[in-house]
């Protein structure tokens, strides 16, 4: 397995660090729980434009995007988007154009419609293309958009949403790289999951080099019955892709979707219960749809019982903050 053969456009602060949470754990402790030890893989602190778990995926998708010739990006997401965000700000030291179209999954208030990431979006000098109702299929979306600016003399390049294709996944097969040989004897990763990229990425590196850590993804949208198939299939292509086909089952695929709540981007008590003790605690910043749901999980997995207290856990924080702005209504002083 060898990264250095595929393109890649240098972006992010890699590696990311790896830091452990001593007062988490003290705190976790003195409630009787059982504590495995913490870390953290500080993937909100990739650089790109207040960072995230994009930006490693993105390093594959612009290498390739400049290869064809493109000279402008089309991507989708929800509103609040991180990683519309994020591919704005690599549109932009590229030197490319950037077209968004986001999804109202939800609808909340002035502050998620404007602020946040949508804010960032259009200061990074991306062009909001159009706002689609929930449900829109948003990848014939992006091929309508991209036949419009073909018929303009432009050449697109079309990202799927959450940059969550093989090519994408490359940078979590780098990112499982980095937690394969850190100092510390990793036994779990957790994480949040989503559009699966990042999920697959870490299962096809972490599989193919055999390193025997165990991946849990925390589900932010559906069903563990619907995300564990979509990770599987992205993860097969993604393990084919870098040589080593057949790396991963489908028993592989970890999937913990207790703590979706009511939907994509609803905040839920727990959390905000979650990003409030890491903030507390740790002086870390989470994120409302992501990652702090992400870590509610890894804490009712603590709750549970499922890690003993001599495994080395890690947590990896794919970004987000920013996102907070657009959510100050749930965040409001207790």
């Amino acid at each position: 397995m060898q990264l250095a053969r595929f393109p890649r456009y240098r972006l992010g602060h890699l590696p990311t660090p790896l830091e452990p949470m001593p007062r988490l754990t003290e705190v976790l402790r003195a409630k009787g729980s059982t504590v495995p030890h913490l870390w953290i893989k500080r993937d909100d602190c990739t650089g790109l434009a207040t960072g995230g778990n994009k930006t490693r995926k993105l390093e594959y998708l612009l290498a390739d995007a400049l290869a064809q010739g493109a000279d402008t990006l089309i991507t989708q997401g929800a509103t609040q988007s991180n990683h519309a965000r994020q591919t704005a700000a690599a549109a932009a030291r590229a030197g490319l154009g950037c077209e968004l179209l986001l999804e109202r999954r939800q609808v909340r208030d002035d502050d998620y419609e404007a602020s946040g990431n949508v804010l960032l979006d259009t200061i990074l000098g991306a062009r909001i293309a159009d706002r689609l109702p929930a449900g829109t299929d948003m990848a014939a979306a992006m091929e309508s958009l991209a036949d419009e600016l073909r018929a303009k003399g432009k050449r697109p390049y079309v990202i799927p949403g959450g940059g969550s294709n093989p090519v994408g996944a490359l940078g979590y097969v780098g990112c499982a790289q980095e937690l394969a040989t850190a100092d510390v004897p990793i036994d779990w990763v957790v994480h949040a999951t989503g559009s699966a990229g990042t999920q697959a990425g870490l299962l096809a590196g972490l599989l193919a080099m055999r390193s025997g850590i165990q991946v849990l993804g925390v589900s932010v949208r559906q069903p563990a019955a619907v995300q564990r198939p979509l990770v599987h299939d992205l993860a097969v292509r993604t393990a084919e892709l870098i040589g080593a086909p057949g790396a991963v089952g489908l028993d592989d695929v970890q999937v913990d979707d207790g703590w979706t709540g009511p939907g994509y981007g609803v905040p839920t008590d727990e959390m905000v219960a979650a990003l409030r003790l890491v903030a507390e605690t740790e002086g870390i910043l989470l994120d409302p749809v992501y990652s702090g749901k992400g870590f509610a999980g890894l804490l009712g997995a603590i709750e549970a019982g499922r890690f003993g207290a001599d495994e080395h856990v890690v947590f990896v924080h794919t970004g987000g903050s920013a996102g907070l702005f657009g959510y100050r209504s749930t965040f409001a002083p207790r």
